[in-house]
Order: structure tokens, then C-alpha cells, then sequence
């Protein structure tokens, strides 16, 4: 496993490679919660494809972007690239609530994740993604 600081950019490795450095070097509740947040994606949707963009942030695809998981110093934020579009019943969106296309969910220290209802907005995050336009 390769160790990523955290605020930097990761040169070699693959995708997943990269995401297990930034797991590793956040080494508190962060990276905690986004191997939790990972996994949970990873249950949702088995082969969904981890990416690297934007010089450090792990991305999940399926048919296009799932979600991101960006990680800073109060929050990891989970979002969801056509989260505007979803249905979110649980009320977990709580960030970027303001736009038209994207949503996120900003995770605090000590927050407890509604498993079940995370991995429903990936599943149709998922649908939405894979379903014909037109």
C-alpha cells in the first residue's frame, strides 16, 4: 500500500492503489469514515470503477460519476454528481443543496452513517446513470 499526504497529488499507482494511500494517511476519524464510505459504494455496487481526478480526489463511476470523496479538515463530503436528481427519502443530503445537478452529504467526527440508506442513494445514483435518455 502506497501512503498519499493528504493535500497532495499522488504520481503513479492505480486508482485504488491511490485511494488506499489517502485512507491511510488521513490515519484519524477521516480516513475512517471514507474506507467506511468506500466499502458501503463497494456493497451498493460491486463493479463500480474507483478513479483519481481532479489531483486527489477518489471518484466512483458506474456509467459516469457516482459520487466523490473529498476529505478536509471537519468534514468528509460524499457528492453525488446528479444528486439533484435522486430521491433521497432518509434525508441525508445535507450539503450543496442549493444546485441544480449535484448533492452532498457532509459527514462529521462521531456521525454515525445510515448504512442501508447510503448504499439506496448509489443504487440510484447508479440507475440514473445507466438509464436510456430519451
Amino acid at each position: 500500500m502506497i501512503k498519499i499526504p493528504a493535500g497532495e497529488a499522488a504520481s503513479g499507482g492505480s486508482p485504488s492503489e491511490m485511494i488506499d494511500g489517502r485512507i491511510a494517511a488521513l490515519s484519524d476519524w477521516r480516513g475512517e469514515t471514507l474506507g467506511r464510505i468506500r466499502k458501503l459504494i463497494k456493497q451498493a455496487c460491486p463493479d463500480v470503477v474507483e478513479t483519481w481526478k481532479w489531483r486527489g480526489v477518489p471518484v466512483w463511476e458506474h456509467g459516469g460519476i457516482l459520487c466523490t470523496g473529498e476529505t478536509y479538515k471537519a468534514v468528509v463530503k460524499t457528492t453525488f454528481a446528479k444528486g439533484a436528481s435522486l430521491d433521497d427519502p432518509s434525508g441525508l443530503f445535507n450539503s450543496s443543496l442549493d444546485g441544480n445537478t449535484r448533492r452532498a452529504i457532509d459527514f462529521r467526527e462521531g456521525e454515525t452513517i445510515n448504512e442501508e440508506a447510503f448504499k439506496a442513494l448509489v443504487r440510484a445514483a447508479v440507475a440514473q446513470n445507466v438509464k436510456p435518455r430519451g
